[in-house]
């Protein structure tokens, strides 16, 4: 199986509700967010390639339209947690690129959270038969 993967950057600010009054995520707050979307294929295209990394441009127009410099809470309509992110990013990218296995949502250097389903046997049929 080969992977690929790249990574974008927004900044956004949100805030998390329901959570105790003493949780500093509970607190309006921003970060410079990294996103990685991860692509597998079990074959390569006729360049070599899962797919040309410039073909990947609509991910980060999504990123820069829809979430860059906005605060997360007005633009989304759930919980903007890095892990709902990570879901709905994936969702996105999943329309986009069959080859979509994963999309990692990283708030701080040390913590990543990653949404990731494993390509179907009709998806791997479906790629090897291109």
């Amino acid at each position: 199986m080969f992977e690929v993967r790249k990574r974008f950057q927004f900044s956004a600010s949100h805030q998390l509700t329901g959570l105790p009054p003493d949780h500093q995520c509970g607190r309006l707050h921003g970060h410079n967010y990294e996103v990685e979307i991860v692509l597998q294929s079990p074959v390569l295209n006729e360049h070599g390639f899962v797919v040309d990394y410039g073909e990947l441009l609509p991910f980060k127009q999504i990123l820069d339209k829809l979430l860059d410099h906005q605060h997360l809470n007005d633009v989304l309509d759930f919980q903007p947690s890095a892990e709902n992110l990570a879901k709905w990013l994936y969702d996105h990218a999943k329309d986009a690129w069959l080859q979509t296995v994963a999309v990692c949502v990283s708030e701080t250097p040390a913590t990543w959270a990653v949404y990731r389903k494993p390509l179907t046997d009709r998806e791997l049929v479906e790629l090897t038969n291109r």
